[in-house]
């Protein structure tokens, strides 16, 4: 049996081909996700090796977000016996121009300065200069080599630096070093250590401090020491902190992995699908062989056995290939983020062998389990069934499962509608359970479902087609199984896709009907995510004749009650600029003030008069009295307070603006305004000036990149079900070869043969696309609607995407069709009919 199966499938060629292409596009997503992720993995770590290299202990405060470590500090630990070096480590970002005059695009990659140390003072290995010399004064900087490739410049070239705190300055380039961790965009710019000390800290506190110790103390020793004269800093020894580094990249890069991961599964489900309807044809197709081989003596058994073991090589192949497959999708998905300037860093491909054992279990289980049902059916057929022609499944299984799926139907609008009454988690998780219901009532009830929607559909498509459209409907719905199977496939893809555009049109229709009704001003002053708005833009531009308020938006994380809050600080008032709804009280923001969102205040029990402490990262507090209770409003959060509470609780050192609200004065020409807020805002080389209509775009820009990212990981999904199209249409051309040869010998000319196959094709592919985009409008209304409290207020539907896909459908119908449809044309009358 085993000779029978495997000559079965070498007979077979092309049926063999396209089952095991299901199975590599499903293996190679998953296998490219681990070896792309596996090499960032492992190029980090190679990088973070280095990290903290030579040193003992390192001393940082023991909250992130803080003003840093006490330089008094350094001096306390310098005393301590078993102490060698006590390097205060000083860095802050930084924005570097390139030759040509703009900021040095990093691509995502740190942009930083730092201080310059000496060699005689370095704990680990010193820089290595390939050109020119350290900085040695003040406006003088050394540049990594990469850094100063990226920006095009050489040792003594001039250029100058935006530091967010300080603003820019004229710099000149005094040498080139080499560090191992210079890779991707990655800028570092090595200052003095008196400017570097000027520029990123606030001349009592450092980032951080690393100590080596003279060998007296272990590293943990030295540790508890320091720890001990210093209570309430946070001590490690340098292999923790290379450790925590590592863990952080491991988490971030987990989360890339499980993302990738997912739509890999979604390939592979299409895939089953594929498989199963694919085997459930052979085996249709084998009915007389597999009989035959019942009654010379093969028992249920070896019968199912041998389907299995077609499967299973099926699986074995498609996964083989699919590991070759993945690990050049990884280099591609590399190639394609380096082209984008992603600023990835850059290593050797990692293929691990837990990747391959994953890799070929997943791709051989999901065949094997997909063929399961039709190596059974195979099974059971008894030896008379070589007497007929072909086996038809009985009406009954088909009504079981029809009702069943009902009852899932049923079930799945229950919870879809209950959980989009409401928000947050647990209403997402009821929409998500009920969208799980729908898709198993659509995967059961579907058979029953093609015939009359594939029949309404081929009045449209098939009747200008005459008896050629008639024939071709006939085909379609004649085994709605397999119809259902192959559209499912489809489905599923397209479903995704609908969910996705309406989550994308949604967002941006939220974010314009935010700024629409919110936003008042002019102009939005907006910078890089990174450092947001340089200090000192808004006093710039706030001196701009014709500008009435120039009003800046701060971020303020603080603890209030013991429980971590993220506010904003206004500096300015907001009348003019953003559109609020006072419910009582003043929103006027002059002294230790703070106003805040209806629901807050009711979940605080907070009144007009009420103290609220607000405590920075350091420990500072300032109470300040709530004066005035607005209706909620996403533009401006939960909370806002004053600029003097700001400045109370956060050092200048650490001080930024998310965006500037600018309003013209009455008047004022505001299209020439433009201009003089553009010439105000040139000296801090990242600001950009948008209307109302651009900062909209900007933001729908974000968004679409999101989607396009996600349309093109479900892009795989998508042409998998279309390989399962061909591959359903390949096979039922075999399948009704001898019919095929009677339509021809009675007079059928081989261009209507191939037309009666596009448009069995064309009606199978726009019942999938119809059914899917269905699905995807329903679901994305339900989660859509639970995420009304996260600011999608507006909910959208692509009205364009969705007749686009409906149409593009019945493109992929015919794309799909071509091939068998030539096969079936070129079929020899006689011989078909003959069963040559």
């Amino acid at each position: 049996m085993r000779k029978v199966s495997l000559r079965n499938l070498a007979a077979h060629k092309v049926r063999l081909a396209l089952t095991v292409l299901a199975v590599v596009l499903g293996t190679a997503f998953v296998t490219g996700s681990f070896v792309f992720t596996d090499t960032l993995q492992r190029t980090f770590n190679g990088l973070f090796e280095d990290a903290a290299k030579g040193v003992d202990a390192r001393v940082s405060p023991p909250e992130e977000g803080s003003i840093g470590v006490p330089l008094s500090d350094a001096e306390t630990v310098r005393a301590l016996p078993g102490v060698r070096a006590v390097v205060p480590a000083v860095e802050g970002q930084i924005v570097l121009l390139g030759a040509d005059k703009t900021p040095v695009q990093t691509g995502g990659a740190p942009s930083v300065g730092s201080s310059f140390i000496p060699p005689e003072q370095a704990l680990g290995e010193p820089e290595t200069f390939v050109a020119g010399a350290p900085p040695t004064a003040s406006g003088q900087i050394a540049l990594n080599e990469g850094g100063a490739k990226r920006a095009g410049l050489t040792v003594g070239d001039t250029t100058q630096v935006l530091v967010p705190a300080h603003g820019v300055l004229d710099v000149t380039v005094s040498g080139i070093y080499d560090v191992s961790t210079d890779t991707g965009g990655f800028v570092g710019a090595l200052f003095t250590a008196d400017q570097a000390t000027e520029l990123f800290t606030d001349g009592e506190h450092v980032d951080y401090v690393d100590v080596a110790g003279d060998g007296s103390l272990t590293p943990d020793q030295l540790r508890d020491e320091i720890a001990t004269a210093l209570p309430d800093a946070k001590v490690q020894t340098g292999d923790e902190v290379r450790e925590d580094v590592k863990a952080e990249v491991t988490s971030a890069l987990k989360f890339m992995n499980y993302f990738l991961l997912a739509f890999g599964a979604i390939a592979l489900l299409v895939g089953t699908f594929i498989i199963y309807n694919t085997f459930s044809m052979i085996v249709a197709q084998r009915l007389k062989e597999l009989a035959l081989l019942r009654a010379v003596g093969a028992s249920r058994g070896q019968v199912g056995r041998s389907v299995v073991t077609e499967a299973l090589v099926v699986g074995v192949l498609g996964s083989v290939i699919g590991i070759a497959a993945g690990v050049a999708l990884a280099y591609g998905l590399r190639a394609m983020l380096n082209a984008f300037d992603v600023g990835l860093p850059s290593g050797s491909l990692q293929l691990a062998p837990r990747t391959v054992v994953v890799a070929v279990v997943i791709g051989v289980a999901v065949t094997v389990v997909s063929a399961y049902a039709p190596a059974r059916r195979a099974a059971k057929i008894p030896p008379v069934a070589a007497m007929r022609e072909e086996h038809a499944a009985t009406g009954d299984s088909l009504r079981v499962r029809t009702l069943v799926g009902a009852v899932f139907g049923v079930i799945g609008i229950v919870l879809l509608v209950a959980g989009s009454q409401g928000t947050g988690g647990g209403a997402a998780a009821t929409v998500g359970i009920g969208a799980a219901a729908l898709i198993l009532a659509v995967l059961l009830a579907a058979p029953a479902l093609s015939r009359p929607v594939v029949g309404a559909l081929g009045a449209i498509f098939a009747r200008p087609f005459g008896a050629v459209g008639k024939l071709a409907r006939t085909n379609a719905v004649r085994n709605p199984r397999r119809t259902a199977a192959t559209a499912f496939a489809l489905t599923l893809g397209l479903m995704l896709v609908t969910v996705i555009g309406v989550f994308g049109s949604s967002a941006k229709a939220s974010v314009d009907d935010l700024v629409d009704s919110g936003v008042t001003a002019d102009y939005i002053l907006t910078g890089p995510q990174q450092i947001g708005v340089p200090v000192g833009a808004a006093a710039a531009v706030a001196a701009v004749p014709g500008v009435e308020s120039a009003v800046a938006l701060h971020p303020l994380p603080v603890t209030i009650d013991g429980e971590d809050e993220y506010g904003t600080a206004i500096g300015g008032q907001l009348d003019g600029v953003i559109d609020y709804e006072l419910r009582e009280g003043s929103a006027a923001l002059d002294g230790a003030v703070v106003v805040v969102s209806e629901s807050f205040a009711a979940e605080k029990g907070w009144s007009i008069g009420s103290p609220v402490t607000m405590t920075n990262r350091d420990g500072t507090a300032v109470t300040a009295q709530v004066t005035g209770i607005l209706a909620d409003n996403q533009l401006l959060g939960q909370w806002f307070t004053s600029e003097s509470v700001y400045e109370e609780l956060v050092p200048a050192i650490l001080r930024a603006d998310l965006a500037v609200l600018v309003q013209a004065a009455p008047g004022t020409d505001v299209a020439a305004l433009r201009g003089d807020l553009e010439d105000a805002t040139d000296q801090f080389l990242v600001v950009q000036v948008k209307d109302r209509d651009e900062f909209k775009g900007e933001q729908g820009q974000q968004i679409n990149t999101l989607l396009a990212v996600l349309y093109g990981l479900l892009a795989l999904a998508v042409v998998i079900a279309i390989l399962g199209i061909v591959n359903t249409l390949a096979l039922s051309v075999v399948e009704r070869r001898r019919e095929i040869g009677m339509l021809r010998a009675v007079g059928m000319q081989r261009p209507q043969v191939r037309r009666t196959i596009y448009l069995e094709s064309v009606l199978i592919a726009v019942f999938g696309a119809a059914v899917g985009v269905l699905l995807g409008l329903a679901f994305g209304w339900g989660f859509v609607r639970t995420l009304a409290d996260e600011g999608l207020g507006t909910i959208a539907v692509p009205w364009g995407q969705v007749v686009a896909m409906l149409v593009g459908s019945g493109f992929v119908g015919v794309l799909a069709a071509l091939w068998p449809g030539i096969r079936a044309a070129r079929t020899k009358p006689l011989e078909a009919i003959a069963g040559v």
